[in-house]
């Protein structure tokens, strides 16, 4: 898969770098592996969908042996007229729950730039990092990638009452969602996540604390991002208290194809999805919100 990849361009530019094992992924794993094992720095670039097919050769021949191979998971997410086959909804799920894996996901082209420097440099284990299928969002390319402090993620805008911790390309939707929200009068503060695994606790719990409304977002099944940072808020206590929480994830169906913002609107992972699921947590405390008028435009 060179060229579904990307590979190709590598392996124009670097032959003797570039090994192409056609569709044997479960080969390919074990032999990105066997490189770790020899101190190279292999990067093994596949499908988050067709991952799957070697899911034993990640567990016992990478993670078990924590060994610093580099998954890059192209087409993660919803694909569109690829449809269910080769949608990547699962990879969060599969990979989080697997000790000594550290999971990313790039919000934007230049996020992505940064998680790869990341990856190279990363010698402590297995890492993997996921993209979409298609174009970015016309972001400032960096001229180099600079490597993410693991486990860290960032605050993009700063609100009061709602929270919206996005993992991945949602976070354009979710900066949509804030400003609609503001306009009804609830400031929301939007945060990229950066990592499924391990979780920013430092993070997490400041939102937990500040806000009315905390809502997870990603572009993932059930059993993923969400479900980590709803375990780590009950680990420290945090649904104790009067805070409400929800996690938006892709619904537990396998999706017709279609073109992807239609797919992600059908899913609810739009901004004005994502409007009406704090709207909805809030619950009778919104009833001003809702009958608010939108922001022109």
């Amino acid at each position: 898969m060179p060229s579904g990849t990307g590979l190709d361009l590598f392996g124009k530019e670097f032959p003797t770098r570039t090994f192409d094992v056609g569709i044997a992924e479960q080969h390919a794993v074990t032999f990105a592996a066997g490189m770790a094992t020899e101190g190279y720095k292999p990067f093994c670039a596949i499908y988050s969908t067709f991952l799957q097919r070697a899911y034993d050769q990640v567990v016992h021949d990478v993670a078990l042996q924590n060994l610093p191979v580099r998954f890059a998971l192209d087409r993660a997410g919803l694909v569109g007229a690829d449809g269910p086959t080769h949608a990547g909804a699962f990879d969060i799920a599969y990979l989080a729950c697997l000790p000594n894996m550290v999971v990313m996901a790039a919000s934007d082209e230049a996020e992505l730039v940064h998680m790869v420097a990341t990856a190279a440099a990363y010698e402590d284990g297995p890492i993997a990092f996921r993209y979409p299928r298609g174009e970015g969002v016309g972001v400032d390319m960096p001229e180099r990638g600079v490597p993410l402090p693991i486990g860290k993620g960032r605050i993009v805008r700063e609100g009061s009452r709602v929270a919206l911790l996005s993992l991945g390309t949602r976070l354009a939707e979710a900066l949509k969602a804030a400003e609609e929200l503001e306009a009804r009068g609830l400031p929301t503060t939007v945060a990229d996540a950066r990592f499924a695994k391990p979780l920013d606790l430092e993070l997490i719990l400041g939102l937990a604390r500040t806000h009315e409304v905390l809502i997870t977002i990603e572009e993932g099944s059930v059993g993923g991002f969400g479900s980590w940072v709803l375990q780590a808020l009950s680990d420290h206590g945090a649904l104790d208290g009067g805070l409400k929480v929800r996690a938006m994830t892709l619904p537990d169906a396998y999706q017709d194809h279609d073109k992807p913002e239609r797919m992600y609107a059908d899913a609810g992972l739009d901004a004005a999805g994502i409007v009406e699921k704090a709207l909805s947590t809030l619950g009778p405390a919104s009833a001003d919100a809702r009958s608010a008028p939108r922001r022109a435009g």
